[in-house]
């Protein structure tokens, strides 16, 4: 037999089901080229010119892993459709005297055309794109751009190695299949369909309980570091839920439509309700994974881009001037601008900015002391013990207290207030606090004199630093406030509270020289008066500046949007050709069904009212629902971009909204497409009027 026979039936069996194998090429060639790119920019020597590269490295190493993990899952899914597509064609080839040896052959040369194929085209395009990809990276990183070419012949190997072992794992299957499937039912299994399913109400009532389950742990969090460790098991059962109510309950709901006499039997709902029941157990699965693929979009989409795009809020929320530096002391005594350390500490800075040609403007003091505890029933326990039992019932208990000096306050509103000496004035920055008093195990009682609505910028940000929820409280005098609690002390011996002097300022400097400046300010310092303070134990300083910040932020957040774009678009192409598969298989299989209803009278018209009828019941089913999970998850997601340090709801809403809007149009848009191939197949072989 001459040996181009096998590779000639191979590569004619997928040019005559190009309207299935384009589509899975060109979702290989996607895969390939993504995982490239991703795996290409982890080891690019470009980032070094973007801060905090080695986060952003392990954000894009996380991003291959789950490239190539959903590649193997999707790409063995979407290859079911053609291999049933091509059972009857291997049928026909055994009627015609090809044994099983054979048959195998025409697989391993139809999976090394495409394969290979595939990652050659993939590699190709992403060497091509991977610079591009790279300097649009660094330019939302902020980082500075390098115009040299990356290619890593390791990067290329291992891109072979995984996406040839995944053809490889899909071309075992598929022998195994054909191996052990008789002849006729090869040349049967396009006539053959699903078993009609029975409607299971348990697995349904399951599905929803699951959800409800879900959702009610999505609205009931209140604290961000619950959110840590609730949110993959609430994803699990959004996941499981889904695929349940959608494959059992649909089921059910077919059924209904049944019953319904006046809905049932008419033209326009008989053949696309009996036809949704009968394939519902597979549409379900396809319509969750539909429903799935969504909710990942609009997640991914709307939280990387609220970080992104508020990064400046959150800048100016938790950097209020260009340098900000916070001593942490031992003891309350050294607290306030009169005391020696302060007083040093502001005068060598004085200094370092007149050296090096900077400013101190628009100067913001802070004097504040901080310990954690767990809240319960207006009592803040504090022994660490309980502590750590307490925390184990319930994260959303533990919070951070930060108490506040009287003075201080009213140096910051316009009308000064006075307190009684058992008296205090609360604001919390997550939680809503209600009480009417607060009580210190080991220490005072405060009544609650007013809950404040908002508090000054410059004295919350320690609080939203931390992923713990906070309560500020403003007492007449600090010392006498933590009577009692001061001397507390942890298992290690060190003391549970403590106290805080910061002091912020603007430079009048550009951006490109607040960059430089911390560093300069650093070596001013050795040998100063602070140096040999610190030295001696009795407090620690840390300094920041705005702008190394921003580039941080930018570094970080910008490669978070990279990720989500790049895994959004790998999504959108899995979800499209989801749809697209199912309406051109279920085409082909309802050609006959509708054939066999026009001969009995239906026309054409009807057969077009009959399939919008049933491609609209099924194909918005997981976008509404998608837009009912992010609904529920919103709270939830909120919650856990504050661990990012953003606290900009609105304009979470507003991204939210606009992806959940875009996402909408766009999936309206592959309807239309996708039902208009469905239509042209079914009408392929019907008469006309």
């Amino acid at each position: 037999m001459n040996l181009s026979f096998y590779p000639r039936l191979a590569f004619d069996g997928l040019k005559k089901n190009r309207q299935l194998v384009l589509p899975y090429g060109f979702t290989c060639v996607l895969m390939v080229m993504m995982y490239y790119i991703l795996r290409s920019l982890t080891g690019s020597p470009a980032l070094e010119e973007v801060a905090g590269s080695s986060g952003l490295r392990v954000i894009l190493s996380l991003g291959t892993w789950v490239i190539s993990l959903f590649s193997v899952l999707f790409l063995f899914y979407t290859h079911s459709f053609l291999t049933r597509r091509r059972k009857k064609e291997f049928g026909l080839y055994s009627v015609l005297g090809m044994g099983r040896r054979q048959l195998g052959a025409i697989l391993c040369w139809e999976t090394l055309l495409l394969g290979v194929g595939s990652v050659a085209v993939g590699l190709g395009l992403g060497i091509t794109f991977s610079k591009l990809a790279e300097l649009l990276l660094i330019n939302i990183s902020m980082g500075n751009v390098r115009y040299d070419l990356w290619i890593s012949p390791q990067d290329i190997c291992w891109t072979v190695l995984i996406y040839g072992g995944i053809f490889l794992l899909i071309l075992l299957h598929d022998l195994l299949q054909v191996g052990t499937t008789s002849t006729t039912d090869l040349l049967k299994s396009e006539a053959v369909g699903e078993k009609a399913p029975k409607a299971n109400w348990f697995l349904g009532l399951v599905g929803v309980l699951l959800l409800a389950g879900a959702y009610w742990m999505a609205l009931t969090i209140q604290s961000p570091l619950e959110v840590l460790t609730v949110f993959f098991g609430a994803v699990l059962l959004v996941i499981v839920g889904t695929y349940l109510l959608l494959i059992s309950s649909s089921v059910a709901f077919c059924r209904l439509l049944q019953k319904n006499k006046r809905y049932y039997y008419k033209k326009d709902h008989f053949v696309s309700v009996s036809s949704m029941a009968y394939r519902m157990k597979r549409n379900g699965a396809g319509l969750a994974s539909i429903c799935i693929l969504a909710t990942m979009v609009l997640v991914m989409l709307s939280s990387t881009s609220c970080l992104y795009f508020g990064t400046e809020h959150s800048l100016n929320t938790l950097y209020p001037r260009d340098i900000n530096i916070t001593l942490s002391l031992a003891e309350s005594s050294s607290l306030g601008p009169q005391t020696g350390v302060t007083q040093t500490v502001k005068e060598t800075f004085t200094a370092c900015a007149e050296q090096l040609g900077s400013r101190m403007d628009h100067v913001l003091e802070s004097t504040y002391a901080d310990i954690s505890g767990v809240f319960r029933d207006s009592t803040v326990i504090l022994d660490p013990q309980e502590v750590d039992f307490g925390i184990g019932d319930n994260l959303s208990d533990l919070h951070v207290f930060y108490f506040i000096p009287l003075e201080e306050y009213n140096r910051s509103v316009s009308e000064p207030v006075t307190l009684a000496e058992d008296e205090c004035l609360v604001w919390s920055n997550r939680d809503a606090f209600t009480g009417d008093s607060i009580t210190f195990q080991h220490g005072k009682t405060f009544r609650v004199r007013e809950i404040l609505p908002d508090f000054a910028p410059g004295e919350t940000r320690s609080a939203l630093v931390n992923i713990t929820s906070s309560i500020y409280l403003v007492v007449p005098d600090l010392e006498c406030a933590l009577g009692g609690i001061d001397r507390l002390a942890d298992y290690n011996g060190d003391r549970m509270i403590n106290y805080h002097w910061g002091l912020c300022f603007d430079t009048g400097l550009s951006d490109a020289e607040q960059l430089q400046l911390p560093e300069k300010i650093s070596t001013l310092l050795e040998d100063s008066p602070i140096d040999r303070l610190m030295q001696t134990g009795t407090f620690s300083l840390v300094l920041e500046g705005r702008a190394v910040a921003r580039r941080e932020l930018y570094g970080l957040y910008g490669g978070l949007l990279f990720l989500g774009v790049a895994l959004s678009i790998v999504f959108l192409i899995a979800t499209v050709l989801i749809m697209y598969y199912k309406q051109i298989t279920e085409g082909f299989e309802d050609q006959r069904r509708f054939q066999i209803m026009q001969n009995v009278g239906m026309t054409r018209q009807d057969i077009r009212k009959s399939i919008h009828s049933q491609l609209l019941t099924l194909f918005f089913l997981p976008l509404i629902l998608a837009g009912c999970h992010m609904a529920f998850a919103y709270p939830m997601v909120k919650k856990l971009l504050m661990l990012f340090i953003s606290q900009d709801a609105w304009l979470f809403a507003w991204v939210t909204a606009g992806s959940l809007v875009a996402f909408a149009l766009l999936y309206m848009l592959v309807y239309r497409i996708t039902a208009g191939a469905y239509y042209r197949i079914v009408a392929g072989r019907l008469p006309q009027d």
